[in-house]
């Protein structure tokens, strides 16, 4: 499974952004699909997950502001990402596992956002 990300940029406190990562490869073996953000300084965090069912997970600091959805028949994952604040410039990264508990990472995008 590969992984390509896309969307990222600078946008101003209160905006929004629309992150996309497409797999290619094993897309049915694909199991969960989330989005991971690494900071400057900081450890890398799970922002968002959802399962192959639909069933979603988000960080509390997100929650309310970023919406995850996934389309599995093209083995997309989208985060609209919306009311966004300084505190979520960051590094962020595509993630997918497998019903192996295989881990797959695509290539990070930035989002900066300005005060």
């Amino acid at each position: 499974v590969q992984l390509q990300a896309s969307g990222g940029g600078s946008v101003q406190a209160g905006g929004s952004l629309r992150l996309s990562c497409a797999a290619s490869g094993s897309i049915f073996s694909i199991n969960g699909m989330g989005w991971y953000r690494q900071a400057p300084g900081k450890q890398r965090e799970l922002v968002a997950r959802i399962t192959r069912g639909g069933t979603t997970n988000y960080v509390d600091s997100v929650k309310g502001r970023f919406i995850i959805s996934r389309d599995n028949a093209k083995g997309t994952v989208y985060l609209q990402m919306n009311s966004l604040k300084v505190e979520d410039t960051a590094v962020y990264y595509c993630n997918a596992a497998d019903y192996y508990d295989n881990n797959y990472w695509g290539e990070g995008t930035q989002v900066t956002v300005s005060s």
